[in-house]
């Protein structure tokens, strides 16, 4: 039996940081698929497989949500909330990917369940390492239910 690749749906509205995460699992050659939306609306209407997400073929469920806390329409904390608690979708990993180092915002994003919480590095080869350990985790070591 054929397994399933492994889903990955990355929330980010910044384009250049989009293409360091795409660019740092290829050069890592890391073994997933990468979904990317630009906000929370988008995330969550790809997530419910509803609106121009709603053929099921071409947006499986993910194995982890990369998500950004300052993206438009739906903020991350609130794209949080609803996949944490939906019966449906609670079980997938959310990992907070961004820029923000304020406590406030890690604690939220701790109080809304999220799985970990990682600061994007400022330069390419810390950025590229933080994937590689990422993408290492949760596509190798971490199990899911």
């Amino acid at each position: 039996m054929k397994e399933k690749p492994f889903e990955i749906l990355l929330v980010e509205d910044n384009p250049d940081h989009a293409k360091l995460v795409l660019r740092s699992f290829k050069e890592n050659q890391l073994a997933c698929t990468i979904h990317h939306v630009t906000d929370g609306e988008m995330a969550l209407d790809y997530l419910h497989q509803r609106g121009a997400y709603a053929e099921s073929a071409n947006c499986p469920r993910p194995h982890v949500v990369l998500l950004d806390l300052r993206i438009p329409k739906v903020d991350g904390l609130e794209v949080l909330r609803v996949i944490k608690t939906s019966e449906e979708l609670r079980r997938i990993p959310v990992v907070i990917l961004t820029t923000s180092e304020a406590e406030a915002d890690l604690g939220r994003a701790y109080d809304g369940y999220a799985n970990s919480y990682l600061v994007k590095p400022v330069d390419f080869e810390s950025f590229i390492h933080l994937m590689h350990n990422l993408g290492f985790y949760w596509l190798t070591y971490n199990r899911q239910a």
